[in-house]
């Protein structure tokens, strides 16, 4: 071949290129998009930063690059409404500190490209939150801002009522709407509810959801008042199945009556594993009886990690082997915790909306799943994480599926 003719080539070969309809096309996977009730084999082409189509065989020749994800499921990208990320301050015990972990270290790995902190910063240090890790993650942090002016940052700070204001709460969460999703009360120890109404009064003037970590169980401010007389619809429980707060009834095991009528009213049930926050003898009975999560959340933190919580698809893993539909515990991890964070773009697969792409396999054999009292009950399948994909640009990518191969990359250029 002449010199002319090999130009000729490479010319045409990058004229295709450039004119290529998609950047990257991940084809032959089972697609599971709950917004949409599509389960089935599709391609999924992304363009940009966006989905740009979903459908069944779409050529190879249209793509810059075509990852085959055959045998695979496709969702979007997995969204995790409780963790804790407000890292790098240096403050020992708080999870506005040394608790906390910062989040690209723990997202990605498991198909997870949205997370929510859930209290870390109050008004006080949101900002500071904000710069440290919201603006420099390549995760998408949003936030439910702590009732407590000084976030959960520990001790006497997260019960002092005199920090627990309203206004300047729900003005920064104003200030900030759709990065704070949310108003969080977590760990009050004391007897009256101050917190929890000026929780729920500051997220209303917000117009955002109001999270509870109910703190210490007190017959003066039982569950059922809670959940039915001061929540709103749309208001999130966090820890379901912990059992420590009377969210299991004692006589058949199934959720009690506080749960029952909250949910009729409109509360959304979240799991918020962490690292006391949910046992089997609570889980399996409550699933058994019909009562299953809204959103499956981690209550990421460094405690929880390293124990019965371990990652966000061991978490719904957990609700496989309880017996759930795979398509269900997909919808419990995208959609539906994108509607309960007001951030409907996200959690589906749509024609337009932002590429955030999760490629699960979906593991057969003998596994252990351990719970936060280090019971352990076994399972014969679990989900672990090929490839994922936020905004249109792989982040994690397990036996490097897009990549090429080693003999097919060009040599690199040597340093002068």
């Amino acid at each position: 071949m002449t010199g002319m003719r090999i130009l000729l080539v490479l010319l045409a070969a990058g004229v295709a290129f450039a004119q290529a309809d998609y950047d990257l096309l991940l084809k032959g996977g089972r697609v599971i998009d709950g917004r949409n009730n599509l389960n089935a084999v599709r391609d999924v082409a992304i363009k940009g930063d966006r989905i740009a189509a979903v459908a069944a065989d779409i050529p190879s020749s249209r793509a810059q690059r075509t990852v085959d994800v055959t045998g695979l499921l496709v969702t979007p990208g997995l969204i995790d409404i409780h963790v804790h990320v407000y890292a790098g301050t240096g403050e020992r015990n708080s999870y506005a500190g040394d608790n906390s972990v910062y989040p690209d270290g723990f997202t990605f790995r498991a198909g997870v490209t949205t997370v929510a902190d859930a209290g870390g910063a109050g008004w006080r240090n949101f900002d500071d939150f904000r710069d440290r890790i919201i603006n420099r993650s390549l995760t998408r942090v949003l936030a439910f801002l702590n009732i407590v002016g000084n976030g959960m940052r520990g001790g006497k700070l997260e019960q002092d009522l005199s920090d627990m204001e309203v206004k300047p709460t729900a003005d920064t969460a104003l200030k900030h709407k759709g990065l704070i999703v949310g108003i969080k009360s977590a760990h009050y120890a004391g007897r009256d509810w101050a917190p929890f109404e000026r929780g729920e009064e500051a997220a209303r003037i917000a117009g955002v959801p109001f999270m509870v970590d109910f703190g210490n169980n007190f017959p003066e401010r039982p569950l059922y008042d809670l959940l039915n007389k001061v929540y709103r619809p749309g208001d999130i429980y966090t820890h379901m199945y912990s059992g420590l707060r009377d969210e299991q009834d004692e006589a058949t095991g199934g959720p009690s009556r506080a749960m029952i009528d909250g949910r009729k009213r409109g509360v959304i049930f979240d799991v918020g594993h962490g690292g006391g926050s949910f046992f089997w003898r609570v889980a399996v009975p409550m699933v058994k009886a019909g009562f299953i999560p809204d959103t499956i959340s981690t209550d990421l933190h460094i405690t929880s990690m390293n124990s019965g919580m371990k990652d966000m698809l061991n978490v719904m893993s957990k609700f496989l082997i309880l017996g759930l539909p795979l398509e269900q515990v997909i919808l419990q991890s995208t959609w539906n915790p994108a509607k309960a964070i007001q951030h409907e773009e996200l959690g589906h697969l749509s024609a337009g909306s932002i590429a955030d792409v999760a490629v699960l396999r979906l593991e057969k054999g003998d596994f252990g799943f351990t719970d936060a009292g280090n019971g352990r009950l076994r399972g014969n399948q679990k989900l672990t994480c090929e490839l994922t994909i936020k905004s249109g640009r792989v982040q994690w990518d397990l036996n490097g599926l897009s990549r090429d191969d080693w003999e097919k990359q060009p040599p690199p250029r040597k340093k002068r």
